[in-house]
């Protein structure tokens, strides 16, 4: 038998299946043994266990590999997706239930012959970029222990990074399926709003919520794409959205004025985003600066305005009847929701519609670039300080849902020894294809 690649990559294993070179037996018993090599990681909730990963391995001998485009790829689930016969808890122990049923989008990746592995560690409630706030422990960092992983996706990340996953979903209302990818060397795919089924989804802002991927390549991500995309008439969030269709931009926008960096690392970053650029340069396509202040107007309004509420109208009546059961960070912010009023919040909407007029023609038939994170921490910085570092970390993502645009975060250096860099490519609503072309052309 072939060695098991330590990236495990969907199109790679696809190919050792096809050729006979590996079983999804040997994959699974090598990331069961990766799960417990990297425990102190604080990865998984419920991590890799044989006797729950066997059902799905026998269901593959009735499964026709070349009809089922994810046969024995295994995927990691955060732990605020319903995956059944595995208890939800997003992150708090007294919040758990067990799902009858799976998520629609881990329903259609099973249907396609994929397994999910396990369920991954997150910020609580998907509350927080940093993946420090839960009571499993701060998820490290997957090149460099004292770092932290980024979240609220946080396991989920680490363990594609770490050789224990193909892909692992992730969820995304403020940047939690970007950042993560970004500080730990991955791409982080987030489709538009609607475009895969959130139903099975616990909510953060569910008018917002979208459901992503991480993943080594742009391949991949589309891959698992092509099996998520599409209406599900039982989830009132879903829309009717076109298959991606690789198509180049006609241009790619950058920020006309420096972005600013932050922490330690503020000078590699820095460095790195030079570098990108001139990598974005030879993409032979024209290049536009732009103000980036519609961008941050839009982006304040997630957690400066009235949107947090949607968040306290989901969560607020567990919080009240549990106290002290909610991480007390976690707690601060939800609570925070208590306080905007229905006025405030059509202001904040008739706002934000005005915002998406001016970027709707800014952005058509072109991807925009931005850093995805501008900087990152160490573990006891986000301890010392848990509010200013982790709004720091939303700088370049929050104003993305709001904004109704698909993103993908694109690792295209090291800003230092392990310690990887990503940008972000945004498109409008429906134009994945963009973004994918650029990635590839990106590569080339």
């Amino acid at each position: 038998m072939s060695k098991i690649p330590v990236k495990l990559t969907v199109c790679e294993l696809r190919e050792k299946y096809l050729s006979g070179q590996l079983t999804a037996f040997d994959v699974i018993d090598e990331i069961i043994t990766r799960a417990q090599r990297f425990e102190n990681k604080n990865i998984f909730i419920i991590p890799p266990e044989k006797s729950k990963l066997e059902p799905y391995l026998k269901k593959l001998e009735t499964l026709d590999i070349d009809t089922h485009p994810l046969w024995g790829i295994p995927f990691t689930v955060k732990d605020n997706i319903d995956v059944e016969g595995f208890p939800t808890t997003a992150g708090c122990p007294d919040y758990s239930y067990m799902p009858n049923k799976n998520a629609g989008v881990v329903q259609r990746l099973i249907e396609a012959g994929a397994i999910p592995v396990g369920k991954a560690n997150l910020d609580q409630f998907a509350t927080g970029l940093v993946g420090t706030r839960s009571p499993h422990g701060a998820t490290h960092n997957a090149l460099r222990d004292e770092l932290i992983s980024g979240g609220s996706s946080s396991g989920s990340a680490v363990a594609v990074a770490l050789g224990i996953s193909s892909f692992s979903l992730g969820t995304d209302t403020a940047g939690s399926g970007r950042v993560p990818a970004a500080l730990n060397g991955l791409y982080g795919f987030k489709p538009s709003c609607g475009a895969w089924p959130t139903n099975g989804v616990v909510p953060a802002c569910a008018s917002l919520d979208c459901v992503t991927v991480f993943a080594h390549t742009m391949k991949d991500c589309l891959a698992v794409d092509a099996v998520a995309r599409g209406f599900l008439p039982s989830d009132p969030w879903s829309k009717k959205m076109p298959p991606v269709t690789v198509k180049m931009p006609k241009k790619i926008l950058v920020p006309k004025n420096m972005p600013e960096f932050f922490g330690m690392f503020a000078d590699e970053y820095k460095s790195a985003w030079e570098k990108a650029l001139t990598a974005v340069s030879k993409c032979k396509l024209p290049i536009e600066q732009i103000e980036l202040s519609d961008f941050e107007e839009a982006a304040k309004i997630l957690y400066g305005g009235p949107w947090v509420a949607e968040r306290w109208a989901d969560l607020g009546d567990f919080v009240k009847s549990h106290p002290g059961k909610v991480f007390p960070v976690t707690e601060k912010v939800l609570r925070s929701g208590e306080k905007p009023d229905a006025a405030s919040l059509f202001k904040a909407i008739h706002k934000l519609q005005a915002l998406k007029s001016k970027v709707r023609g800014l952005l058509a038939d072109a991807v925009m670039i931005m850093p995805t994170a501008g900087g990152t921490w160490t573990i006891k910085n986000v301890e010392d300080d848990p509010i200013a570092t982790n709004t720091l970390m939303g700088s370049y993502t929050n104003h993305c849902n709001l904004l109704d645009f698909c993103a993908c975060s694109i690792p295209v250096a090291m800003a230092a020894e392990n310690l990887p860099f990503g940008i972000t490519a945004f498109a409008l609503s429906g134009a994945e294809g963009l973004i994918a072309a650029f990635s590839q052309q990106l590569d080339s």
